[in-house]
């Protein structure tokens, strides 16, 4: 396979590092990656886009992956988890990003072994440049660590976004409840789902990766090194954070939707009881009208000619007593 077809379809880096030396390629094929892995160093192969079926299974031969595991990789919809064997662990969580103004999810898998770590994911994003960023460094502790802290490295670069982009949602949903409570506008409705869509989002790729990091800091493995351990500690913590705020800022939603309902229901009421009191206040003016309006001559002041300022007076007198008893009785 030439290095120009795979980056039509995948775009392939390599990172060989140790402490005094690094070495970065991009845009070749999975065989020449994985050749890298021979050499006495830390490999990272990063792997973006859906590799083919044929490459797959020479990457799992080379590897030694299991096909299970390659499966669950290239699957889009796979729940998040943690699995080991034997040689290699296998990391599957959701990456979270803004995408026109609401939140997307998409899978990472992560395999590492004693010297490797390999990436999988479908799209380009910024957030492992902040941890190539650190590698680049000569004087980072990175360059003299293990594949167990690059894989830490990765996950809490993965976490960081799950709390800013949780932050943002909270921010919104606090900004969405004075709105509702000021005044409860009709087109309040269409950010108050659009808002529940993006925590079901976040939730599915939050509360499983909490899942995940647990099992890894709790985890008795070779590939894990003890002292690697509390920092995977720190990364479940933060984790156990952004699914509070989660779960925090699903439950302030469902009260504003409740405040919203209620407010609404609350406007209904007050137009109603405003219709209602207009109505029956015109009651008796109509009847009034109407016993005038019949065609008989011998009626009272019908002949008199301040008759019609008389029933007019009627009337006004009607709806102004009626309207004095509505008040003392604090319908209006």
């Amino acid at each position: 396979m030439r290095p120009e077809k795979s980056c039509e379809k995948l775009s392939i880096r390599v990172i060989d590092y140790t402490k005094d030396r690094l070495e970065e390629s991009e845009c070749i094929d999975l065989t020449e990656a994985w050749s890298w892995i021979s050499r006495q160093t830390v490999t990272w192969i990063d792997v973006v886009g859906v590799p083919e079926h044929d490459e797959l299974v020479v990457l799992a031969g080379q590897a030694g992956i299991h096909p299970l595991t390659m499966e669950d990789i290239v699957a889009p919809d796979q729940r998040p988890k943690v699995e080991e064997f034997g040689s290699y662990l296998a990391v599957i969580v959701r990456m979270l990003s803004v995408e026109g103004g609401g939140i997307a999810s998409e899978q990472v898998g992560i395999v590492f072994g004693e010297n490797y770590v390999i990436t999988f994911r479908e799209k380009p994003f910024h957030v492992f440049e902040t941890v190539r960023g650190r590698l680049k460094n000569e004087q980072s502790a990175l360059r003299n660590a293990g594949p167990d802290i690059l894989v830490y490295m990765l996950l809490d670069a993965i976490v960081s976004v799950y709390l800013a982009i949780l932050d943002q949602v909270d921010d919104k949903v606090e900004d969405l409840q004075s709105e509702v409570l000021a005044f409860a506008h009709p087109q309040a409705v269409k950010p108050i789902y659009a808002l529940k869509e993006d925590l079901v989002t976040a939730r599915r790729a939050v509360v499983p990766a909490r899942e995940v990091l647990g099992s890894l800091a709790s985890r008795e493995s070779a590939l894990i090194r003890k002292e690697t351990i509390p920092y995977f500690r720190d990364t479940y913590d933060r984790c156990i954070q952004a699914a509070e705020i989660a779960e925090f800022s699903r439950d302030t939603l469902a009260g504003v939707m409740d405040l919203y309902a209620s407010n609404q229901s609350n406007r209904l009421a007050e137009i109603t009881t405003f219709l209602t009191i207009v109505a029956t206040t015109f009651i008796p003016l109509s009847f009034i009208a109407g016993f005038y309006g019949m065609n008989f001559t011998d009626m009272p002041v019908m002949n008199s000619p301040r008759g019609y300022l008389l029933v007019l007076l009627l009337m006004v007198s009607v709806a102004s007593a009626m309207l004095l008893y509505f008040r003392k009785k604090r319908w209006i």
